[in-house]
């Protein structure tokens, strides 16, 4: 299975983006600290750079972040808020928004390994869609792991869980209330640019 493996602070600090984006909180690299910058860049490189930033946020290579930009522009709306709801959609990212892993990588694991439900039937496919009313939850013979019983302790990480989910934390489970609007999405990411980009 592929997947991306660049190194998160040394491609952060390329795309402009801050590691805690990524779930990574003392993340930094040292590397090329008062190195010179192109002062401006060419249309292109605005537009590839602002697909490259979702790209690696999220986890996805190009032919099934195309994938699902070709599904975005069937979709009814705008296409660029379309793209970033399925990508926010996907297993992965939900397990990470809902808390139960620290990063999108460790969430990714975490679904491969097969330790999530939807709706009672086992899931090991990070790029799965949830829908509106599936319930995620923590398999039952997963919850003895130390990684999930942090997650009910008393010293259990304060998570923000975003409006279009809902948390039961008690039962390491989490349903999706609705579909995530665009205002859901907190990162810094200008998506009519990959729309232009596609457009092309």
């Amino acid at each position: 299975m592929a997947k991306n493996m660049q190194p998160i602070a040394k491609r952060c600090k390329a795309l402009g983006i801050s590691p805690t984006v990524m779930g990574y909180s003392k993340k930094e690299t040292k590397r090329n600290p008062g190195g010179q910058m192109r002062k401006k860049k060419s249309e292109y490189a605005v537009q590839l750079n602002e697909k490259q930033k979702v790209k690696f946020v999220y986890g996805i290579l190009e032919k099934q972040f195309h994938m699902y930009y070709e599904k975005a522009s069937r979709m009814p709306g705008k296409t660029g808020e379309n793209l970033l709801s399925l990508v926010e959609r996907r297993l992965d990212n939900v397990v990470y928004r809902l808390g139960f892993a620290m990063t999108r990588r460790e969430a990714r694991q975490l679904v491969n390994h097969a330790h999530f439900t939807v709706n009672g039937q086992k899931v090991n496919i990070p790029s799965y869609l949830v829908r509106v009313g599936d319930v995620i939850e923590v398999k039952e013979s997963s919850r003895s792991s130390a990684a999930f019983k942090r997650l009910t302790a008393e010293d259990a990480p304060m998570v923000t869980v975003p409006q279009w989910l809902e948390r039961d934390k008690n039962a390491l489970k989490g349903t999706v209330a609705k579909l995530p609007a665009r205002e859901d999405i907190d990162m810094p990411i200008e998506e009519h640019l990959i729309v232009e980009l596609y457009s092309k």
